[in-house]
C-alpha cells in the first residue's frame, strides 16, 4: 500500500506543477474541470446517481461549468449562497448525518461542491502567470500542511475524538496540531508567496479559519462514504482511494478562499 501511495504521488505532484505552471488557460480550464468532474463522478456513486441520469448530469454538469467557471468577479448573490453552504448547511448536515434521500438534494449537493471548486481553481490561477499559480499553489500547500501536521500529530497525541460517529481517526489534539503547523507556515510565507492580508493577525485568523474549513471539508466527504457504507470514493488513485478523497479538503477551503479573496483583504 505504501509503495503505491509513493509511486502515485510520483505522478501526481509533477503533473499538478507542471499543469499549473505550464498549461495555457485553456488546458488548465480542462484539466482542473476534469479533476472537478472526476469527483462529481465519485459523488454519484456515493449518494447513489447512476445509469442514464449519472451520465446526463455529469455531462451536463460539465458543459454548463466550461461555460460558466471563468469569471471576472463572483457575484455579490453567489458569495452568500457558497459562504452558506459551508457555514451553514454543511456543518448542519454533520450534525444530523442524514443518508440524503431526494432527488434534488442529491443534484444539488453535488453542484455546490464541484462549481465553485472548479470556478475556483480557473479563477486563482488567473491567466497562468507565475504570481498566480504560486498564489494558488501557496493556499493548496495551506491545506496539505494543515492535513500532514494533523496527521502526525494525532497518531503520536491524539487522545480525544473529534467527530468519532462521523471519522474515528480524527483527534481534536490532530487539528490543532494541523492549526498549529498552519500559523507557523503562514508566519514564514507571508508576504513572500502567500498573498494574505498586510497585517500579519489578520493573516493568522484567516489561516485558522480556512485550517477549520479545511477540516469540515475532510469531515464531510468522510460522512458521505460513512453514509455509502464504502472506505475510499473510488480506486482510481491506487493508494489513494478516489480524486474525491483527494481533493475533499481543497473543496472546500478554494471554494470559501475564493470568496474571501474578493474581498480586497
Amino acid at each position: 500500500m505504501l509503495k503505491q501511495r509513493i509511486l502515485t504521488a510520483l505522478v501526481l505532484i509533477p503533473l499538478m506543477v507542471i499543469m499549473l505552471f505550464g498549461a495555457g488557460e485553456t488546458t488548465w480550464l480542462w484539466f482542473s474541470g476534469a479533476i472537478a468532474i472526476l469527483a462529481l463522478w465519485e459523488y454519484t456513486r456515493m449518494v447513489d446517481i447512476k445509469g442514464l441520469s449519472q451520465k446526463i448530469y455529469l455531462g451536463l454538469t460539465a458543459l454548463f461549468g466550461l461555460f460558466t467557471v471563468q469569471v471576472d468577479e463572483l457575484a455579490g448573490f453567489w458569495q452568500i449562497v457558497i459562504l452558506a453552504f459551508w457555514l451553514l448547511i454543511v456543518p448542519l448536515s454533520l450534525k444530523k448525518r442524514q443518508k440524503i434521500v431526494s432527488s434534488w438534494k442529491k443534484y444539488a449537493l453535488g453542484l455546490m461542491l464541484m462549481l465553485p471548486f472548479w470556478a475556483a481553481l480557473v479563477n486563482l490561477r488567473g491567466f497562468g502567470t507565475s504570481s498566480d499559480a504560486w498564489h494558488l499553489l501557496c493556499v493548496m500547500m495551506l491545506v496539505w500542511i494543515a492535513d500532514t501536521g494533523a496527521y502526525f500529530v494525532g497518531k503520536n497525541f491524539g487522545k480525544r475524538k473529534l467527530a468519532p460517529t462521523v471519522s474515528p481517526g480524527k483527534s481534536v489534539e490532530g487539528a490543532l496540531g494541523g492549526m498549529a503547523c498552519v500559523l507557523v507556515y503562514v508566519t514564514f510565507a507571508h508576504g513572500a508567496l502567500l498573498d494574505f492580508p498586510s497585517g500579519m493577525v489578520a493573516s493568522w485568523i484567516l489561516a485558522a479559519f480556512l485550517t477549520a474549513i479545511s477540516i469540515q471539508g475532510d469531515l464531510f466527504e468522510s460522512m458521505l462514504k460513512r453514509l455509502a457504507g464504502v472506505k475510499d470514493s473510488s480506486a482510481l488513485l491506487p493508494g489513494h482511494g478516489g480524486v474525491f478523497d483527494r481533493v475533499d479538503s481543497l473543496i472546500a477551503v478554494l471554494s470559501v478562499y475564493w470568496v474571501v479573496s474578493q474581498w480586497g483583504l
